[in-house]
């Protein structure tokens, strides 16, 4: 169990008590799988169920079709938290949470009622499908089309890197309806067992095992009109605004793994004696754990103002969640690496959690937009500023 100094800092009563609920689920329910999940690669569907009837399968999607209506600075808290028990499996519940969010705030009625509610309870998962073999970074030159023919659109393409892809149920899709562009880009949701919906082979990754990752393939797959999201060539915008929460998730996923790893780190210094003392008698060890606090709290402090930003719907918020995944990604997984140091060799055990926290957190650098994206964000919102 992690202790809760400096992450209950600033939040309201109804805020800590939800993050005291995700913290006791990650310790009592996640943490003593983690490295059983990771070795074995198990999906975890009882356990995320479980999660879900805390609140945790929507929680920032609106109650009238199940979810939680929190903000986006409670689910921040939460996943922080909940990354304290297994990072892989909170990620997943977080892309998840992403496409509920997806279809909750850009279906219509009909869609909202048809697939939220499930979703919420983690009845049914859902997996993101952006990213292609030949468009990483460059989405917006995907090649996937959906051609309209009646009533259905008929999809062809590939995309890769699929969290879920294969074991999941729903399917947020983004093709190309139109001409060349992000303008020619739509949304549709592609359900499980749709004729033409095929899937890769399972890979083989170092870190995020207890999540698949497969290639979703489509081939010549008809999809009703009626599972497009929004209209024709919104596509891409609906991507991008889900990737904006998406980005505040994988950074507060990052916090939790740093928060757990200072404090293994912190334990081991209390305990192991080298040279006649405890490693926490040395200085430059304190030193180097007390740079990790600091780094830890600043990117905290940045996470929840990204989080509160896009909350209100500032200016400046789509910056700022760029902001905290490039520095909060980045801090956090040299602090993880910092911790896996000072454990020695130990650290590199598998009996050991720093390392699948060190190799759980690699991924957030490169995911979501990578932190090279971040920083053309970032640049480029300063540079095109009306001075």
């Amino acid at each position: 169990t992690f202790s809760f100094s400096f992450t209950a800092h600033g939040l309201t009563d109804e805020q800590r008590e939800f993050q005291k609920v995700a913290f006791d689920f990650a310790a009592n329910e996640m943490a003593p799988h983690m490295a059983e999940w990771d070795q074995k690669e198990l999906f975890p569907v009882e356990t995320m169920r479980k999660a879900a009837q805390l609140g945790f399968g929507g929680i920032y999607v609106q109650p009238d079709v199940g979810g939680s209506g929190l903000s986006r600075l409670d689910t921040s808290v939460i996943f922080e938290a909940l990354s304290t028990g297994c990072v892989s499996t909170t990620a997943y519940i977080s892309i998840h949470n992403m496409c509920a969010w997806m279809i909750d705030t850009f279906g219509n009625t009909e869609q909202r009622e048809k697939f939220c509610p499930q979703l919420c309870s983690m009845e049914k998962f859902a997996s993101y499908c952006l990213t292609e073999p030949g468009s990483g970074s460059d989405a917006a030159s995907l090649l996937t089309t959906a051609q309209l023919k009646g009533d259905h659109y008929i999809l062809n393409g590939s995309k890769a890197f699929i969290s879920g892809g294969g074991d999941t149920d729903v399917y947020v899709v983004m093709c190309r309806t139109g001409g060349k562009g992000a303008k020619g880009i739509s949304c549709l949701v592609v359900e499980k067992g749709t004729p033409g919906l095929h899937f890769g082979k399972k890979e083989k990754k170092m870190g995020w095992n207890s999540q698949p990752t497969r290639a979703v393939i489509f081939e010549d797959c008809a999809v009703p009109v009626t599972n497009r999201l929004g209209e024709e060539g919104q596509g891409f915008n609906i991507a991008m605004k889900g990737l904006n929460g998406g980005r505040i998730n994988i950074a507060s996923c990052s916090l939790g793994a740093a928060h757990a790893s200072v404090q293994l780190a912190r334990d081991h210094l209390l305990v192991r004696k080298q040279f006649g003392e405890t490693l926490s008698n040395n200085q430059f060890l304190q030193f180097k754990l007390a740079e990790m606090a600091t780094k830890l709290v600043a990117s905290r402090l940045l996470v929840r103002e990204a989080a509160t930003a896009l909350q209100e719907n500032r200016p400046d918020a789509v910056s700022l969640c760029a902001m905290a995944k490039l520095f909060v990604t980045d801090e956090c997984f040299n602090i993880c690496n910092q911790a896996l140091q000072m454990h020695g060799g130990y650290g590199y055990l598998k009996d050991y959690a720093v390392q699948q926290f060190v190799r759980d957190i690699r991924v957030h650098q490169i995911l979501e937009g990578t932190n090279e994206v971040m920083r053309m964000i970032i640049s480029r919102n300063l540079l095109t500023e009306s001075s």
